[in-house]
């Protein structure tokens, strides 16, 4: 399926739900509104509030702030993945001593962690920025520890015996094998990181896309509530297709589906 053809039928995918939405919350079936616009408001009503947060420039600065903290999160919570998941790969002893504590730590429920960060840090940015690392460092941590575990051995072994060294092994082996689960831990840890931060401002804070979805919640603007969602999901879109043109620069080595066709 060509590019075009596969993002036409995923925004009819999104016209659709719209369509069935305001459909739903303003037509009456059999005398009665399925969908009642004080619970579930209607697309007409949110597109409304999204216009006029950008119209009198009210969202930029709360934008901005939840940018910066989902952006420090991923790319603190990622770096820290990789290289702690590389160091655990590599030394089986260490990942048998600590594999207990960080099945314990990851157990922890992060919105019980939310609370003791803002204590620790202060109700600024950094509270949010510390539970958004918690999210994104074991997803990236684990995917990083298994690409690395899952090497070929016939490939090291040969490695080996052209006499590579193990500086050239890590470039040239490790690495390439663990980058196709790293980035799959990223695509996921984008969601992750922009989660964070938006808990942390929804829990405690003066600015930024949690605190307006907060704000709006304690009045029952529910318009306000799907808007600020729906900014929220198109900040993690355009967040994801950076990670995609990375990830296409980077695994361009990759062998695609259509390669081994005949």
């Amino acid at each position: 399926m060509s590019r075009p053809t596969l993002f036409a039928l995923q925004v009819l995918v999104a016209v659709v739900g719209i369509v069935l939405w305001q459909v739903l919350s303003t037509v009456p079936v059999f005398g009665k509104i399925l969908l009642p616009p004080f619970f579930f408001s209607n697309p007409f009503d949110v597109f409304s509030q999204i216009v006029k947060w950008f119209a009198s420039g009210v969202i930029w600065k709360h934008l901005g702030i939840t940018l910066a903290e989902s952006i420090l999160a991923f790319v603190i919570g990622s770096l820290g993945g990789v290289l702690v998941g590389f160091w655990f790969a590599r030394q089986p002893l260490v990942a048998a001593v600590f594999d207990p504590y960080v099945k314990m730590v990851n157990a922890l429920p992060r919105v019980v962690l939310a609370p003791i960060f803002a204590l620790w840090l202060g109700l600024g940015i950094w509270s949010k920025v510390a539970l958004g690392v918690t999210l994104v460092f074991f997803i990236v941590f684990f995917n990083v520890y298994q690409g690395v575990k899952e090497v070929s051995r016939t490939v090291l072994d040969n490695g080996r015996m052209l006499g590579m060294s193990e500086r050239q092994l890590m470039q040239h082996v490790y690495w390439p094998s663990a980058l196709s689960w790293m980035f799959s831990s990223l695509h996921t840890s984008v969601g992750f990181a922009v989660v964070g931060a938006v808990v942390g401002e929804y829990l405690g804070s003066a600015a930024g896309l949690g605190y307006l979805i907060q704000q709006a919640e304690g009045v029952f603007d529910v318009a306000g509530v799907f808007a600020g969602m729906f900014v929220l999901s198109a900040f993690v879109i355009l967040i994801d297709f950076g990670v995609t043109l990375v990830e296409r620069r980077l695994l361009v080595w990759r062998p695609t589906a259509s390669d081994g066709r005949g």
